[in-house]
């Protein structure tokens, strides 16, 4: 059976990340964007990665222009825009597409596991994975990520 540990993806720095790694943990997927009215959940999903990255949880976050070209700058711009506008600490990684051909092959895997939309609709969807790799929910864009944290703790126990 797959799962997200099936998958590699590029780091935002470049470098060749095996999902593996992420064995054990708990991961919120997100596809983000720089301009995008959702942009301000990077705060929200920086408190998610704070409270809950000792024990056992990661953001991975996936920036995407392929909504209103709302990600258009390159991968060194994103980064320092992240960590200076919002004090992004979780993993980002290089722009993907998500819908299309030339989707990712972790979102094509992502969108088939989570019953529901065959396409991603807009920037910031999430996707909860639990420690074994596997889709667990699917959250829509305007969902704030503190509504997450029960999802979260629930996967994480007491």
């Amino acid at each position: 059976m797959t799962t997200v540990h099936d998958f590699s993806a590029h780091t935002i720095d470049g470098a060749e990340r095996s999902l593996s790694e992420y064995k054990g943990q708990a991961l919120l997927f997100v596809n983000t964007a720089s301009q995008c009215g959702f942009t301000p959940q990077y705060a929200g999903l920086e408190a998610l990665q704070k409270r809950y990255a000792g024990r056992g949880f990661a953001v991975l976050g996936f920036p995407c222009n392929q909504f209103g070209a709302q990600e258009p700058g390159a991968e060194k711009e994103i980064a320092q825009f992240c960590e200076t506008s919002f004090g992004v600490t979780f993993p980002m990684f290089a722009k993907v597409d998500v819908n299309g051909e030339a989707a990712h092959p972790l979102f094509k895997y992502l969108k088939a596991a989570a019953p529901g939309n065959d396409a991603i609709k807009w920037n910031f969807t999430k996707f909860l994975v639990d420690q074994d790799g596997r889709v667990v929910k699917r959250y829509a864009p305007n969902a704030e990520p503190v509504s997450i944290g029960p999802d979260i703790e629930a996967l994480l126990g007491a």
